[in-house]
């Protein structure tokens, strides 16, 4: 391929550059985007190293996280995510590094000694207390006095709207409602930092996902440095102001989501956010989003300022609000193409799809139809061995470097 079609297969990567962090809006905010950077990061770790026997569990980790965001570690099962977060709560001790909480070494400080709260998957709430009781334990650890917990166990209730529901034991409460207790009782002790591990993960997909909502909304009004741990890549999306994307104990990058999503910098980043398209040109890896390619008619021209190749369909995946096509390119490799169900697909072998799709490109040209819908048909056609051509522009697909031109955990990022 001649060096101008490489640079149209959207290898224009504006190295740079990054996108700016999503920052969560309103007066929960703990510091103006002015003071953050002469106030002491919420969380610092330096070259922090964790080995259980033969097995590397952080390999020299260096990470920033500034006061007041929703910062998400993200990684597989055994990247490091939830040894890293137990590090940070003094749970484990690091076999080398530095830990620090607003300014403070805390490397070798006990965990009752941090201030940090921790929310784990599986609620660790008191069976034989009430809800009020669970929430309340930690202030009375505190000796804080009994009006002011009494105070507090109930805005913290109406928070995660819970309120009325003191009284009852933790029995008598849904996997949701309970929680929304561990949240609360978290929250109440107003931590430097919340550490949420996998909180979500044993929920049911529709109630993980309002509850999903529920977290930002607790967070935006609290203010607190969350320091979030999941395997699930839209939750990281969805909540993050940044995202640490871990792999083998070491980080592969970090950046906003948009950042993370549009812009991975590592074959891994590229395959575990989202699906996998990456292609390889001229000996230069290319990655494209699956929804950032169309699929042409065979009479549609190559839309102006984007890249088009040919392939076969090697099936075709209904995902409900979506389909998804897989093709096998002419050029060698295999991308996923999607696209949103704006009308009923209709999934058939490859000689109906065929017919189909040529009778109604024929009644179009019959009815004199260019409208959209006309067109949406046409391709809701396409099935398992059909020829098609795909296409993307330029500057929705970038190029995954050969060698990393920084450390795995370094980056414009990780500040």
């Amino acid at each position: 391929m001649p060096d101008g079609r490489l640079a149209d297969c959207g290898a224009r990567l504006n190295r740079g550059t990054t996108t700016g962090m999503i920052t969560v809006p309103g007066p929960a905010q703990p510091a103006a985007a002015g003071d953050r950077a002469a106030a002491a990061p919420a969380v610092r770790v330096e070259g922090l190293r964790k080995r259980y026997g033969d097995v590397t569990a952080l390999a020299g980790v260096d990470l920033t996280i500034q006061a007041g965001e929703f910062f998400t570690l993200l990684g597989p099962s055994g990247s490091g995510k939830t040894t890293l977060l137990r590090l940070i709560a003094g749970f484990e001790r690091p076999d080398g590094g530095r830990i620090e909480l607003a300014g403070r070494d805390v490397t070798r400080v006990p965990p009752y000694a941090r201030d940090v709260n921790t929310v784990f998957q599986d609620y660790a709430l008191f069976p034989h207390m009430t809800v009020a009781q669970n929430i309340e334990y930690g202030l009375r650890v505190r000796h804080v006095s009994k009006a002011q917990r009494r105070e507090r166990v109930s805005q913290a209730l109406d928070m995660v709207r819970l309120p009325g529901l003191g009284s009852r034991k933790p029995a008598q409460l849904s996997g949701g409602q309970r929680q929304r207790v561990a949240l609360a009782r978290a929250i109440v002790n107003e931590p430097q930092v919340l550490l949420l591990d996998e909180p979500l993960g044993a929920l049911d997909l529709k109630l993980r996902q309002e509850l999903q909502l529920e977290l930002l909304r607790v967070q935006r009004e609290v203010g607190i440095t969350f320091v979030y741990v999941t395997h699930d890549q839209e939750e990281a999306l969805t909540m993050s102001d940044r995202i640490a994307v871990l792999s083998q104990g070491s980080i592969e990058q970090i950046g906003a989501p948009v950042e993370v999503y549009e812009r991975p910098r590592t074959d891994f980043v590229a395959g575990f956010i989202g699906f996998s398209n990456l292609i390889e040109r001229d000996g230069h890896r290319i990655t494209v989003r699956p929804e950032k390619i169309i699929l042409l008619d065979d009479d549609e021209p190559e839309p102006p300022g984007t890249h088009m190749e040919s392939g076969r369909v090697q099936d075709v995946i209904y995902a409900g609000v979506l389909t998804r096509y897989v093709v096998d390119l002419d050029g060698g490799g295999e991308l996923v193409v999607s696209r949103q169900n704006t009308e009923a697909p209709v999934l058939r072998h490859a000689r109906e799809g065929r017919a189909r799709a040529g009778r109604a490109r024929a009644g179009r040209a019959r009815a004199g139809s260019t409208s959209e819908d006309s067109t949406s048909e046409g391709s809701a056609s396409v099935g398992r061995g059909d020829r098609v051509r795909i296409a993307w522009r330029t500057e929705q697909a970038f190029m995954i470097p050969q060698e990393p031109t920084q450390g795995p955990n370094s980056g414009e990022g990780n500040r």
